[in-house]
């Protein structure tokens, strides 16, 4: 067998164990139950796993279950701390809310009424992700393109508010239908460091004849063409910064490209609700020069 065959195999074990974690994050995540499913040497596994993802077993089981639980306390309002402590495996409440506070440095319930999603990126550092995400960046020339915009000015989750009305247009005008045009996010400013009051986010889709005057306040906008590096996230739009980050943190500054002077954007390539969230896929592209 090759090198590159044993390196194959040796990535799908860990990857293995890694979507094990995931789908078992209520269950027994020890380094014997983890180091059966990677059928490895339980004496070894814990440096193995290490080496491969870059943090130590018992911190990584504990960042995904911090992960699912932020992301139930911000998705599911009505969910008790209860539900969701027993839900990302937590033993209980209170172990939950030491660990959730000692990463956040906040309670659970201040979480979900103001979410940090800067403070979470930034313990949410998993060098086998940065890597997985890195590897995926691709470059590519993005052509003009034509669209139809409506403006969201203030709290980013009211962002939800605003798509609702951009979709009463394009219904009621049927400029830019769902089916065969292409829908895209502009956030005019990062919803980690503005106040919730200044926040811009244009809602857009593509067309190819002048927006006709609406009480919607949708207007025409051009995204330019230009190089972009694009990478996909996979799962809710609220949570695209864990995609984001690697590419600016990562990425870039290895790159040797240069950022170009507007702002990056979104290609939803997935319809709500047809399309659970948590299933969605939306390509991200940062202009470059």
């Amino acid at each position: 067998m090759t090198d590159s065959s044993n390196s194959h195999a040796y990535a799908k074990r860990f990857d293995a164990v890694l979507a094990y974690i995931d789908t078992c994050l209520e269950g027994d995540l020890s380094v014997s139950a983890l180091s059966r499913v990677a059928n490895f040497s339980v004496f070894h596994f814990h440096r193995q796993f290490t080496a491969y993802v870059g943090v130590p077993v018992a911190q990584y089981v504990q960042l995904m279950r911090l992960r699912r639980a932020a992301h139930q306390l911000v998705g599911s309002p009505g969910q008790s701390v209860l539900e969701t402590a027993l839900g990302a495996g937590f033993e209980s409440p209170e172990a939950f809310s030491r660990a959730f506070r000692r990463a956040f440095g906040m309670a659970p319930s201040a979480f979900a009424k103001a979410p940090s999603w800067q403070v979470w990126n930034a313990v949410f550092v998993v060098p086998h992700f940065s890597r997985s995400i890195t590897m995926q960046i691709r470059t590519v020339a993005f052509a003009e393109t034509r669209v139809a915009a409506l403006q969201h000015c203030g709290a980013p989750g009211l962002v939800s508010q605003s798509v609702s009305r951009f979709r009463q247009w394009r219904m009621q005008s049927g400029q830019s239908p769902v089916a065969v045009s292409r829908s895209f996010g502009i956030p005019y400013d990062n919803p980690d460091t503005t106040p919730a009051e200044a926040f811009r986010f244009a809602i857009c889709g593509e067309i190819d004849e002048a927006v006709l005057p609406n009480e919607f306040g949708v207007h025409e906008r051009v995204i330019p063409a230009g190089r972009c590096a694009v990478i996909r996230h996979t799962g809710s739009p609220d949570y695209i910064g864990e995609s984001i980050y690697p590419l600016y943190r990562d990425w870039l500054p290895s790159s040797n490209e240069e950022l170009r002077d507007h702002p990056l954007f979104f290609h939803y390539l997935s319809v709500f609700p047809e399309t659970p969230q948590d299933q969605w896929q939306t390509d991200i592209y940062v202009p470059l020069k």
